[in-house]
């Protein structure tokens, strides 16, 4: 059960996310200041950490493949197309409150779709994951209607 832990301090950091970009956005008076701050960071912690520890096992030269960096780069690719996005949902008037549960409500929507879609499950999915769905969604929107006022 170590995974839990580490998906947890995921959900953690990525459910601190909005509100620090938020903050980060409003207070530099230009998303794409915080945008290059995101950025920054990124290299910090994506980069050099891993150059480091990759150079530390010795690995840094080995086990490269070409589907794997494009994969990965993809991924990466992604996350910054989604930090451009809420950027821009922050710039059009949307706050932390709403923004980030819709995100984060609809992600998982699309993760299990795109991966069903990617791998065919061999059965019916069971009904209820349409009733999760439906779930999700009236879970964010119930979320968005209900949230506190600032």
């Amino acid at each position: 059960m170590h995974w839990v832990a580490l998906a947890i301090g995921a959900a953690l950091s990525w459910g601190l996310y909005g509100p620090a970009m938020h903050q980060g956005q409003v207070k530099l008076g230009s998303p794409f200041r915080a945008l290059l701050c995101v950025g920054a960071a990124y290299f910090i912690i994506g980069v050099i950490v891993p150059v480091v520890a990759l150079m530390a096992q010795g690995e840094l030269t080995k086990g490269w493949t070409t589907d794997g960096v494009l994969g990965a780069a993809g991924a990466g690719a992604l996350g910054a197309v989604g930090a451009i996005f809420i950027i821009y949902a922050f710039r059009a008037g949307g706050v932390p409150t709403y923004v980030m549960p819709l995100v984060f409500g609809g992600a998982p929507v699309v993760n299990v779709l795109f991966t069903m879609y990617q791998h065919p499950p061999k059965e019916s999915p069971n009904p209820l994951l349409w009733v999760g769905f439906v779930l999700v969604a009236a879970g964010a929107s119930l979320v968005l209607y209900f949230k506190p006022q600032a």
